[in-house]
């Protein structure tokens, strides 16, 4: 007959307990540097007994498996975060999916698009939505009327001061031209006055001076003929007759005796 199977369980009897301690440890360690050696892998094995007693074994060095573990540990970690955190994504951009597609249907229905399979309900909920979505553009469309609204009136105010403001510079201007103009005139007309009362009385002057002097000129040239005369003596035959004939002097004639 073979053995029994024996149920996992913690052994009660303490020498008992500390029996089968000794030799399943014995049979790990045996088991462990076997695998090493068949595998050629490296094992560590650490084991604390009940009374907190060491038993240990490394196929090569134990602080260096515990830090090949500890790295390993590490970068198991990592790939299950980051495998965590694909999956939650992947969740995530199922869920998007999912409310894309219902919002498309969603609009096709509000377009009236696919209504074949509503329902009474499902058609009044429809348009419910409708008549509120209504409301709301026409609310929204009032609002932005009166702001519109409200700035033309703002700008038509504003343009209607400048307008304002223009008209009075422009009739400031009208005026200082025309006061320019008057000024203008005026000195024009003193010039004028000026210049014909400065030229009345030099013109006669020089005039009348100059109506004189020809006739002295006559004057010195007949009494230098007169001398010319009395030191040469009687004069010629054709002196006589020159003498005795009439001479022109500028529209009147003088004889000569």
């Amino acid at each position: 007959m073979g053995r029994g199977k024996i149920v996992i369980r913690r052994i009660d009897n303490s020498t008992s307990r500390q029996v089968t301690f000794s030799k399943r440890r014995n049979g790990l360690l045996k088991k462990a540097k076997e695998l090493s050696i068949l595998c050629d892998a490296e094992v560590g094995l650490i084991i604390f007994s009940s009374t907190s007693r060491l038993y240990e074994f490394s196929s090569t060095n134990m602080k260096a498996v515990i830090d090949r573990y500890g790295k390993a540990k590490e970068e198991q970690l990592g790939v299950n975060n980051a495998t965590s955190e694909l999956m939650l994504w992947q969740r995530e951009a199922a869920s998007l999916r999912q409310q894309l597609h219902n919002l498309q249907e969603s609009h096709k229905q509000l377009m009236g698009e696919e209504l074949s399979g509503l329902g009474v309900r499902d058609l009044q909920s429809l348009e419910n939505r409708l008549e509120m979505s209504l409301r709301g553009v026409r609310m929204r469309k009032d609002h932005l009327l009166k702001s519109e609204i409200q700035e033309l009136h703002k700008k038509g105010s504003m343009i209607h001061q400048e307008n304002m403001e223009l008209c009075r510079r422009v009739n400031i201007m009208s005026q200082q031209k025309m006061e320019l103009h008057r000024k203008l005139q005026a000195s024009e007309q003193r010039d004028v006055a000026d210049a014909n009362t400065s030229s009345s009385t030099p013109y006669s002057f020089t005039i009348a001076h100059d109506a004189d002097v020809p006739t002295n000129l006559e004057q010195i040239q007949s009494h230098q003929k007169e001398g010319e005369n009395h030191k040469t003596g009687a004069p010629e035959l054709g002196d006589y007759a020159d003498s005795k004939a009439p001479v022109k002097r500028k529209g009147r004639h003088v004889s000569r005796s």
